[in-house]
């Protein structure tokens, strides 16, 4: 064998492992998307039209997310927000209509304590998915039964559809423990 064709053999051996190790970190990095943002990361796929421009998306979101000065409630807070809670649910027997749009309210007024900047829906929705991921759908689906609603398209039954969409997202919203991408 001549030192020519033994450095070609180094270079490709070389090349390959840098292929097959750039193939293994594209791959965790996929799973460990996947992983934290779960039904998001197929709808971020869907809209984004391939895996590789939805994760650029998603880390881009991250990154975001990662500089807001999100914090946890004080006790006072959490008491508070938890009894405003009750009012709402309470309101839904009388007044499904005025309950909903208190619901929607009093969920914003918990993203802006905790240091969500509000900005317009679509840009909430992705920044709740970062911490919350497992419960953003449910933030959505509120918002389309509230927008059916505007238009006299939803019933009662939606109203209420609503209300626990939106208390599934608040309650998450609670949360004591600083989220998971904090503590990593």
């Amino acid at each position: 064998m001549t030192n020519t064709t033994l450095i070609a053999i180094v270079a490709v051996v070389a090349i390959a492992a840098v292929v097959v190790g750039w193939i293994f970190v594209e791959r965790r990095k996929r799973e460990l998307l996947k992983a934290r943002f779960g039904p998001e990361y197929e709808r971020t796929v869907h809209d984004a039209g391939t895996p590789r421009k939805a994760e650029s998306i998603l880390e881009r979101r991250e990154k975001r997310v990662s500089k807001y000065r999100i914090r946890r409630l004080t006790p006072e807070e959490l008491r508070h927000f938890t009894e405003a809670w009750r009012r709402v649910q309470a309101m839904f027997v009388d007044d499904p209509d005025t309950a909903v749009r208190e619901a929607d309210t009093l969920v914003t007024e918990l993203m802006t304590t905790r240091g969500y900047p509000m900005t317009d829906f679509v840009r909430q929705a992705e920044d709740l998915s970062v911490d919350h991921a497992g419960v953003i759908h449910h933030y959505r689906e509120a918002r389309v039964i509230v927008d059916r609603h505007a238009r006299k398209e939803a019933s009662t039954e939606g109203l209420r559809q609503a209300l626990v969409h939106y208390r599934a997202l608040f309650e998450d919203l609670l949360e004591t423990a600083e989220p998971e991408r904090r503590r990593a």
